[in-house]
């Protein structure tokens, strides 16, 4: 993907209050584009021009009612009723949604590539004073293994290592590239196996020395359930792509919570508008434990957000104004294609 693929949404009420939302389409994971997203919000807006914002519950239930799945551009819709409804009493979101504060401490990505130039990129990472590397694998096993020696052998021990296979290999090699893997002190690895693979997860899970969290295979507390109850993964990343925003991350959540499994709040090529909804979402949830919002750091070329959360070096502090505390320049969306519904 050469650019990112967003939407950004606003929502006025005729008391003047403004929700904003924004989604970063990902097609390879879930099927959306930002014209699908475009399309579909056109829809999403005629569907709930002149109901209740602040019944959140019924007005996602009008989308889910209308379409199946779709639940990038969902997900723009869902953070703008949540902007609204803070606002409206006047908190941040993260009070809002019965949050407090605590320390978001994100990890910093470094994409596939010849061993040697990640190894490079993660001692630049360790000197600009990063502790947690975020390592994406997923191609052949046997160079996939000398990526993470590499880049072990180069930053040292200090450093919090994990891995995202980004559903690239299969059975045999998961489960060979993760016992070998075992020596170097990973975290976890994120998604093996294609979701279509998710009945051997439990046996890969057996034999991994490290361990396995869910991705691609949750979208909704229906998967989260069905993975756990199949002693398939140890945690589960939510993103709001995948699950069509705030209500349904909330119960991704609670189910994972039941059963004693952590999760990470993780995004795809969000802008620093929806990432400070992350982190008032990750604020909210005591069982969010890990960190991986770090795109704006890596990704986008331009900042058009106003306000939001700031980095602190690897650390993220949300705004305390009332809502998610952030909105885009006009001057960006003058350069834009948009609507008025």
């Amino acid at each position: 993907m050469f650019h990112a693929q967003n939407l950004f949404i606003r929502v006025e009420t005729n008391e003047g209050l403004t929700g904003v939302g924004e989604c970063s389409a990902f097609p390879m994971i879930v099927g959306e584009s930002q014209s699908t997203c475009f399309e579909m919000a056109k829809d999403f807006a005629r569907i709930w021009k002149g109901k209740e914002a602040l019944d959140i519950e019924n007005r996602l239930k009008d989308l889910d009612d209308f379409t199946a799945f779709n639940s990038t551009a969902k997900s723009a819709f869902d953070m703008a009723l949540y902007d609204l409804a803070s606002k409206k009493e006047n908190v941040p979101l993260y009070k809002y949604l019965k949050g407090y504060k605590k320390t978001l401490e994100t990890d910093i990505t470094i994409g596939i590539d010849e061993p040697e130039i990640m190894a490079s990129k993660a001692l630049d990472f360790k000197m600009q004073g990063f502790r947690i590397l975020k390592i994406k694998l997923g191609k052949d096993g046997k160079t996939d293994l000398q990526r993470i020696q590499m880049i072990r052998n180069t930053v040292g021990s200090s450093l919090r290592l994990r891995i995202d296979a980004n559903q690239g290999w299969d059975f045999e090699t998961s489960k060979a590239v993760l016992i070998q893997m075992g020596m170097y002190d990973i975290e976890f690895c994120e998604q093996p196996m294609r979701s279509w693979n998710d009945h051997h997860l439990p046996a890969l899970r057996k034999v991994s020395p490290i361990k396995i969290m869910a991705d691609e295979s949750v979208f909704d507390h229906h998967d989260a359930s069905r993975l756990i109850l199949a002693g398939a993964c140890d945690y589960v990343n939510i993103k709001f792509s995948k699950s069509g925003g705030i209500a349904e991350a909330i119960r991704i959540n609670e189910v994972c919570e039941s059963h004693g499994i952590a999760c990470m709040m993780g995004g795809m090529l969000e802008s620093r508008l929806a990432l400070t909804a992350f982190a008032h979402f990750s604020l909210s949830q005591k069982n969010i434990k890990f960190y991986d919002m770090d795109t704006s750091l890596l990704g986008h070329q331009i900042d058009p957000v106003k306000g939001g959360v700031e980095f602190k070096g690897y650390h993220l502090e949300v705004p305390e104004m009332p809502g998610i505390g952030a909105d885009i320049d006009e001057g960006f969306l003058r350069t834009c294609e948009q609507v008025i519904i």
